[in-house]
């Protein structure tokens, strides 16, 4: 029997973000202790070849153009397939020219952020694995990415920011973060957290990020569920 694994994509076309070195070394961890191998990469070529079999694929705060056309053929064929998508942060900021990827994929499309600084996260949606651990309100420092589109109709909120808590929202008292859905045949969870490096030595995000994986890539829990 093949190993289980997943692919952890953090190619950059635009803006790159300082933390991709810890959240490649977290998702080597989360995977093991998840039970999954880790194939982590920025080579197009190789994230297509490494797509077929794997359980999840992470687009770890990737930006711009990061696919070729066979790669988008591949991520379209492994999500019909049942494939699952982490989408972490810059993920948002990913693929403009392939509106299917932020609309079908990541579920919203990245508008800008104010200054990092302190926020609060609302849990609105406890009854899953990213977010079942978490207080109602979760005190968090990032960037507070506001869409082009408030994506609630066509996803499961789980997570959203009150505007109220920090300086420069402008999506209103609606302002979802975290979600998940099933738009694209397989399980996509995408969490606009995780600007900084020390957000992925923070026990809280990293098991948001831990369930959020193991719900996308429908692996086991540690209660075998």
């Amino acid at each position: 029997m093949s190993e289980e694994r997943i692919v952890v994509y953090s190619r950059t076309t635009g803006f790159r973000h300082e933390s991709i070195p810890a959240g490649v070394a977290a998702f080597h961890e989360l995977g093991a202790e998840a039970g999954l191998a880790v194939t982590a990469t920025e080579d197009p070529d190789e994230l297509t070849a490494a797509l077929p079999g794997a359980r999840a694929v992470v687009f770890l705060s990737t930006s711009g153009e990061v696919l070729t056309d066979e790669g988008r053929a591949a991520l379209r064929a492994f999500l019909a397939a049942g494939g699952g998508f982490v989408g972490v942060h810059g993920a948002s900021t990913t693929e403009y020219d392939w509106p299917w990827f932020g609309s079908e994929v990541v579920g919203a499309v990245f508008d800008g952020h104010p200054a990092l600084q302190p926020g609060v996260v609302v849990v609105e949606d406890h009854d899953h694995p990213a977010t079942a651990h978490l207080p109602a309100r979760w005190d968090f420092v990032d960037e507070w990415y506001n869409f082009t589109t408030n994506p609630r109709p066509r996803v499961r909120v789980l997570a959203a920011a009150d505007e109220t808590s920090y300086e420069g929202g402008r999506m209103g008292a609606d302002h979802p973060l975290v979600w998940c859905h099933e738009r694209s045949g397989g399980r996509s969870f995408y969490t606009a957290l995780g600007h900084t490096p020390e957000s992925f030595s923070d026990p809280a995000f990293r098991a948001q990020l831990l369930g959020g994986l193991r719900w996308a890539g429908n692996a086991p829990t540690a209660a075998g569920s």
